[in-house]
């Protein structure tokens, strides 16, 4: 059972297309594809749109903003029952995203004007103070966003507040398997008093590359092999892109770790949204000392979990019966290489694209479950005998986005957290930083390139930075025209470098 019924070989869709619900069959709506060949024409219209916007400034694009997340608040029912239908979620992972965009947008809205506003920048050196130097922070026309299936509103929205806060127009193209929760979005967007600077893009392939080559910058979020594309694509035409790509996250358990929380927090970072999470926790390395301790704390706390979607349930379905079978074939991999399955290790019965909750012990590198993003209900646990183990383990990875460190001594863990190559640690507690609204989110390696929402930088990344240099006074410019003498610039250029090397010897001593 599929979440699109009509997808095709080559990726094209055409017409209208029926959304089915992964966890039962059942038809959660229509959605009209979007024929490629219109997309230059839709960002022609967001073109145009996107000058008043600017217009308006960090105040009045924040009134619109906020009147959008109002609106979320109020229809956030509707959101989750629409999630729930059209990816099979449970109700409590339902719950989560609509909070998030909240969480984002609130704080964009207090802090844009000051992040935008034009910054004075001092003079290099004190005579070239002559100069007024600012920097302004003007937003780039167009941003397309491709998003991912797995949080239809968070994973869209979080790129498109930043890139309307700063004063942009948003093309965004949904992922194929979950295009209905775009449309209610789209929906909000146009009650709360929003202009036609938000727009969506329809469909698969065809639909993603030419978002691509009508915007003015590129946010993805998707699998490492795709970002590659879509960047190589984009270079095409020098468009910049941020890419927020797979992961393989790897929590670290030390041996003077409160046992009881860590296992908590692995099993809700590997089960929660069924493991469909570029953060969650995908691989565990526990010091042997509390090993046995942690394995069985983790099991009893998966054995209660219920799977199903809607109310009452953990976890639900996973997207599509593609999925099951990576997941599927990661646990196979991993029994026929002498790990074993603690509990699960099969899908689960009946209809529906469900996989059982599957703890695996006795793993190694050598198996995928260790070493390939699962994106499945899966904790692969490994006994190391040394922090330094455990270090050198997490970073054997192509993978770098985040990571958790579990120990009572706080001190000892951010030094572990150091040591990690990713672009987020967590300790005690996973999956945190995403809450972290004041710091940037991205990852290293193969896991991305660039930062997501979070800090300023969440709102110049779609901005193009325009440099004005005035003259403070009406004297001191012209010294090195080539209207003046040979003498006079020699001059000029001497007394320059003397005074320029005036710090560096005082520094070299």
């Amino acid at each position: 059972m599929t979440a699109t019924s009509d997808v095709q070989a080559d990726n094209t869709f055409t017409g209208t297309g029926t959304i089915k619900n992964p966890a039962t069959g059942a038809v959660a709506g229509t959605v009209h594809w979007t024929d490629p060949a219109d997309v230059p024409q839709v960002a022609a219209g967001l073109r145009a749109a996107q000058k008043e916007w600017e217009a308006r400034g960090p105040k009045g694009r924040a009134k619109v903003l906020a009147r959008y997340a109002i609106w979320l608040g109020d229809h956030r029912a509707e959101i989750e029952d629409l999630l729930i239908a059209e990816t099979g979620k449970s109700a409590v992972d339902a719950a989560q995203e609509v909070p998030l965009i909240l969480m984002i947008t609130s704080y964009y809205v207090r802090t844009m004007e000051k992040a935008l506003a034009p910054e004075s920048r001092p003079a290099a050196l004190p005579f070239l103070s002559i100069k007024k130097i600012t920097v302004h922070y003007r937003p780039r026309p167009v941003v397309g966003i491709i998003a991912p299936w797995n949080y239809p509103v968070a994973n869209a929205l979080m790129d498109a507040i930043g890139a309307l806060a700063a004063g942009c127009a948003v093309l965004l193209k949904p992922s194929e398997r979950t295009p209905l929760t775009a449309e209610l979005l789209l929906r909000g967007w146009l009650e709360s008093g929003g202009p036609d600077v938000l727009a969506l893009a329809q469909g698969a392939r065809a639909v993603s590359e030419a978002v691509i080559d009508n915007s003015d910058y590129i946010q993805f979020t998707g699998s490492s092999a795709t970002g590659a594309k879509v960047m190589e694509r984009a270079a095409r035409r020098l468009t910049p892109v941020s890419l927020e790509l797979g992961g393989k996250d790897p929590m670290i358990v030390l041996e003077d770790a409160d046992v009881e929380l860590a296992a908590h927090a692995a099993v809700w970072g590997a089960m929660f949204n069924a493991g469909q999470t570029c953060v969650s926790v995908e691989r565990v390395y526990v010091l042997e000392q509390v090993y046995d301790q942690f394995v069985d704390a983790v099991v009893r706390d998966v054995q209660k979990l219920k799977v199903g979607a809607g109310d009452g349930n953990a976890f639900g379905a996973l997207i599509d019966d593609s999925q099951v079978a990576v997941t599927e074939g990661h646990v196979q991999d991993a029994l026929d290489k002498g790990a074993r399955a603690l509990t699960g290790g099969k899908r689960g019965a009946g209809s529906g694209s469900f996989y059982e909750p599957t703890v695996l012990v006795d793993v190694d590198h050598s198996m995928q479950c260790m070493t390939e993003e699962t994106f499945g209900p899966t904790l692969p646990i490994m006994k190391v005998s040394s922090a330094e183990e455990a270090v050198r383990l997490a970073n054997d990875s192509p993978y770098g986005l985040s990571a958790a460190v579990f120990s009572k001594d706080l001190e000892r863990a951010e030094s572990v957290a150091v040591q990690l190559d990713c672009g987020g640690v967590n300790i005690n507690d996973v999956i945190s930083n995403l809450m972290c609204t004041t710091a940037p989110m991205g990852g290293w390696k193969t896991s991305g390139i660039g930062a997501r929402f979070g800090g300023p930088e969440g709102l110049r990344k779609y901005c193009r930075i325009e440099t004005v240099v005035g003259p403070r006074t009406n004297i001191g410019a012209g010294g090195n025209y080539y209207n003046n003498s040979p003498r006079a610039l020699k001059r000029m250029n001497t007394m320059m470098t003397k005074l320029a090397l005036i710090r560096p010897k005082r520094v070299a001593k």
